[in-house]
């Protein structure tokens, strides 16, 4: 497992019966977490949660504030910023464990002595897109929603990214990919960051145990004659670090030979020996 270890303003304070306590940069939240299944006597820390999030038994679910909470508030790792907000369905627009992408993505972008074309698939709110903006790189953002759109421009305008080169595109991705295999679009490095359920900016239904294989195959198609990275990661229950392996030697694996690799990312809990898994990731580097 790769853990997180230097995120300084964002800390995970306690974990207990599927929930989780956490510090972001200073507003503790109290948000749900499945992976979370043991029961522990609550400790007094757990009162300091400025909200918490409840969730619903027919699903989905609700914040409630318990003291003051910023509309948003700024979060940094290392020399990167980030705008949070509490957001429906538990979120704050970052995920902390994508530190580690973030500095390996950093990485490969540096040693380049050219300019590094990344595309960004699912794009969010752009965490991964200000790491590469932040070394030079091109980027074209791809998300299915206006809102996390303009959340990431936010993040772009926080970091003083402004005049870098970014281009951002509610679009379904999958029509997208189509449209820039047309186009012969090429680029060096591909971040891709599938939901397990989502829609399209026309409604399009994404379902990523029978879609994944169909895009990963029209998405290897816009890497460059000699890229340096495609990345894949994924928080679904149940789909397997071997799968997103097996999919990059089919996909990625036949035409650009490379070094695949892939682990799930964890956080560690403060004063404790416990580690939150976060998720998985699969990757392919050049050689």
């Amino acid at each position: 497992m790769k853990l997180v270890n230097d995120f300084k303003e964002y800390e995970i304070l306690d974990l207990n019966n599927g929930k989780k306590l956490e510090s972001w940069a200073g507003v503790i939240l109290n948000r749900p977490d499945p992976q979370v299944i043991w029961k522990n006597v609550e400790t007094n820390e757990w009162k300091k949660a400025a909200a918490i999030y409840d969730r619903s038994n027919t699903g989905g679910g609700k914040w409630k504030i318990m003291k003051n909470v910023p509309s948003s508030w700024v979060i940094s790792y290392q020399d990167l910023k980030f705008n949070l907000k509490l957001m429906g369905f538990k979120h704050t627009g970052l995920f902390p464990e994508q530190a580690y992408n973030w500095n390996l993505i950093r990485e490969k972008i540096k040693k380049e002595k050219k300019e590094v074309k990344v595309l960004n698939l699912f794009a969010y709110t752009g965490a991964a897109t200000i790491a590469a903006l932040k070394e030079g790189a091109s980027v074209v953002h791809v998300d299915s929603s206006r809102g996390m759109i303009e959340w990431a421009k936010e993040n772009v305008k926080l970091n003083h990214l402004e005049n870098a080169q970014v281009r951002f595109l509610v679009d379904d991705v999958r029509k997208f990919v189509k449209r820039e295999i047309r186009r012969g679009n090429k680029y060096d490095i591909i971040i891709m960051d599938p939901p397990s359920f989502g829609r399209g900016s026309k409604n399009e239904v994404w379902n990523i145990e029978t879609d994944l294989d169909d895009l990963l195959k029209d998405v290897s198609q816009l890497l460059s004659d000699n890229p340096l990275l495609f990345l894949i990661n994924s928080y679904t229950t149940g789909l397997s670090i071997t799968v997103l392996e097996n999919l990059l030697y089919l996909r990625v694996n036949e035409k650009h030979k490379g070094i695949i690799t892939s682990d799930e990312l964890g956080l560690p809990v403060k004063n404790s020996n416990l580690i939150l898994p976060c998720g998985i990731y699969a990757r392919w580097e050049r050689k």
